[in-house]
């Protein structure tokens, strides 16, 4: 799964990696968990333009009538997303991207869990496959709402959970957001789902950070701050290489 994630990219580098122009208020994020908002980037269903907008994190289908259901969809499973009623229409018609710099999971049991960040080895910036999709609220106006796609873990991220964020390459950008016109069943809809898939491993590393990161009421620094070593050692996966 994912549910905790970062991005600490420039501006600049939202800029040249998603070839559209970041709104003026955009601010890194060390800690984006479910409910808040996020940064994505979408085709606008009225102008067909590629652009940045902002989603709450916990996709409500268009057909709820609930606008802050008790448990909100913050993922999909990329096997089941286009045919699973909750997300079959955004997958056809509103699919998105999601920038980021990391993502988090936690390993061990009961209150000793310990929070890895996981990212690109050069820290980089990437896009996780996404769902959005709008509801007009019982209370009046329209509200965007978003999942993150989710995929079997790679080799390195199983070692802590066995399902992993769908992580796509950037020349799979413009092919994952489409045209907005695509029909059930269509040649295109088959063939984004075959970008997802698990990112390869060897491209990634993971590091243990500071439990703080535990809480989503802290967002800083600090949550990427190495973790604390315990009797001489640092907390790591069995295989990884040392940095």
């Amino acid at each position: 799964m994912c549910g905790r994630f970062s991005l600490i990219a420039t501006w600049q580098s939202l800029l040249d990696a998603m070839k559209a122009e970041p709104p003026k208020q955009y601010t890194a994020r060390y800690n984006i968990a479910p409910s808040q908002p996020v940064l994505l980037l979408w085709r606008n269903e009225d102008t067909g333009r590629r652009e940045f907008t902002h989603a709450l994190w916990g996709l409500v289908p268009s057909w709820s009538n609930e606008d802050r259901p008790v448990n909100p969809l913050i993922n999909a499973r990329a096997e089941t997303a286009a045919t699973k009623p909750a997300f079959r229409e955004s997958f056809r018609r509103r699919r998105c991207l999601i920038p980021a710099t990391g993502f988090y999971e936690w390993s061990g049991t009961g209150g000793k869990k310990q929070p890895w960040h996981f990212q690109m080895r050069d820290g980089g910036l990437f896009a996780f496959a996404g769902l959005w999709e709008r509801l007009v609220s019982p209370v009046g106006g329209e509200i965007e709402t978003c999942a993150i796609l989710t995929t079997t873990a790679n080799r390195l991220v199983a070692k802590v959970h066995d399902r992993m964020p769908c992580i796509l390459q950037p020349e799979a950008f413009d092919a994952w957001i489409g045209d907005g016109e695509e029909t059930p069943g269509s040649a295109q809809t088959t063939a984004v789902q075959k970008l997802l898939r698990p990112f390869p491993d060897l491209t990634m590393r993971s590091i243990a950070v500071a439990t703080g990161v535990n809480s989503p009421a802290v967002d800083g620094p600090a949550c990427l701050e190495p973790a604390r070593r315990e009797r001489g050692v640092t907390p790591r996966l069995p295989f990884m290489d040392e940095e």
